[in-house]
């Protein structure tokens, strides 16, 4: 079914790889209801809802993706785009006076009209040909800057760390909190309680990258998940030193998925009404604002990481592309009818492919792991966040390699690409930066006289982008 010896692999390494993007972006199920909900103020039954319509639209997106396209990518809800929806839904209560929860189901419909327009839009390869609009040289950035985007996030907000200083909590950032400090001494006063978890966070990505290098340099087979285990090992072990119980989430953990509160809340509870409430201006904003930063953050993933797994064929194309965007069109729309933000495929597909991914084997194995975890939730739980953030590094190095094929003495390319790489990790978004990265093309070929390199559907893309990111509505 999955054509594994055309692919070169098998399916041991297949479910080994599923595993490893299981346990790198294991922390999107809990986190994305946390962010939807406000972190469970408006509510544990709308919080209950959220965490299922996430293990559940994220499997249906994977298997869709498995047996439709047969790649290795997974899906979840967008990190960005799920920040974006929470807004929404706030801006909502504060036009129409409706509940938080009526809000939420009011903003599930703009998502469900996105996730259907995806889908006519995949069907008539209409997504497909806005990917081969994008110029070569932005096309070979596109990995190299999510390699840095990874990068950011293993080494910085991935971590879970939080100062408690002077009573102010702020995110820790291993590079600026550690590392950019002046002195130990300094860092300690700085982050006050926090110091103790940021250095053993600090030892654990370290050690985990290394065991990764190792292992993989010995070509030992499942080398990131074994390096992840080994982190969260030491993780759990230094806990333990520090009077801490690793584990004490799972003495008091509900195993049993909350369906009721789903249903009372999320499943199918399109507030039609409320919608009518916003406004035609407002929602088409929403709806086209949704698209463009789905699309292209699901084409830049799909591009980049088979670009590293040399998925692309001669003219640097991907085959099953159609199949690839349809399972995240269906995805969202999953995603509106069980409850959760667009659902769009996940950068940490990449550890997956690194760890020798090749088929939809590989999604399959991680779709069905979500699918456990409305069960065993409490287990990924106790999953480091930095022992993740030890692979998330690892392949944002890995990726780096792709900057060998950019020719730096054409400005053409050097300036769009050079502009992707700080764009993407400073702006955590995939979209924004190939955006950054379009733009930028188009403007340097017209100013240097080649403007008829560029393809009208590429001038179009722009000019897009340039209204999204300069007119205010």
């Amino acid at each position: 079914m999955f054509k594994l010896e055309e692919h070169n692999t098998t399916v041991r390494t297949e479910i080994i790889a599923g595993l490893t993007t299981f346990m790198t972006m294991a922390y999107i199920i809990a986190l994305n209801p946390n962010l939807l909900t406000g972190f469970g103020a408006e509510g544990q039954d709308l919080w209950n809802g959220v965490f299922l319509a996430t293990c559940i639209a994220s499997a249906i997106g994977m298997f869709v993706m498995a047996f439709c396209a047969n790649k290795p990518f997974a899906m979840a809800p967008g990190m960005g785009l799920n920040s974006f929806f929470a807004t929404v839904v706030a801006q909502i209560v504060a036009l129409t006076g409706m509940s938080y929860v009526e809000s939420f189901q009011s903003a599930l419909v703009v998502i469900l009209i996105e996730g259907i327009i995806f889908i006519i839009l995949s069907i008539f390869k209409i997504r497909e040909k806005i990917v081969e609009a994008i110029p070569e040289g932005v096309r070979f950035g596109i990995a190299p800057a999510i390699g840095l985007m990874l990068l950011n996030i293993g080494l910085g907000s991935n971590c879970g760390i939080y100062s408690e200083a002077n009573g102010f909590a702020a995110p820790f950032y291993v590079m600026r909190d550690f590392f950019g400090s002046l002195t130990a001494k300094f860092a300690k006063e700085s982050m006050g309680s926090g110091w103790g978890p940021m250095v053993l966070s600090i030892a654990t990505m370290f050690v985990g990258l290394f065991v990764i290098i190792f292992l993989n340099h010995k070509k030992v087979k499942g080398s990131v998940i074994l390096g992840m285990l080994v982190a969260s090992i030491i993780n759990w072990i230094g806990n333990i030193c520090m009077g801490n119980d690793p584990f004490a989430s799972l003495k008091t953990a509900n195993w049993l998925p909350p369906f009721a509160d789903m249903a009372k809340t999320t499943l199918f509870k399109f507030n039609f009404d409320g919608f009518m409430q916003i406004g035609w201006t407002t929602t088409v904003t929403l709806i086209i604002t949704f698209c463009i930063i789905d699309m292209f953050d699901t084409i830049g993933t799909l591009v980049g990481t088979a670009e590293r797994a040399n998925m692309l064929d001669k003219d640097g194309k991907m085959p099953q592309m159609k199949e690839a965007l349809l399972a995240d069109a269906v995805g969202t729309v999953a995603g509106a009818c069980t409850g959760t933000s667009t659902v769009t495929t996940f950068i940490e597909s990449a550890s997956g492919v690194e760890a020798g991914g090749r088929t939809g084997l590989t999604a399959l194995t991680t779709g069905i792991m979500f699918l456990l975890c409305m069960f065993i939730s409490p287990i990924a739980a106790i999953i480091p966040s930095a022992a993740t953030s030890a692979a998330l590094i690892y392949v944002g190095i890995l990726m780096l390699s792709g900057l060998k094929k950019i020719n730096f003495d054409d400005v053409s390319q050097a300036g769009p690409v050079a502009l992707m790489l700080i764009g993407m990790p400073v702006s955590s978004s995939i979209g924004h930066a190939i955006g950054i990265g379009l733009i930028s093309y188009t403007v340097i070929k017209v100013v240097t006289g080649k403007f008829k390199d560029v393809s009208i559907l590429t001038y179009v893309l722009s000019v897009l982008f340039l209204a999204k990111f300069f007119l205010p509505f």
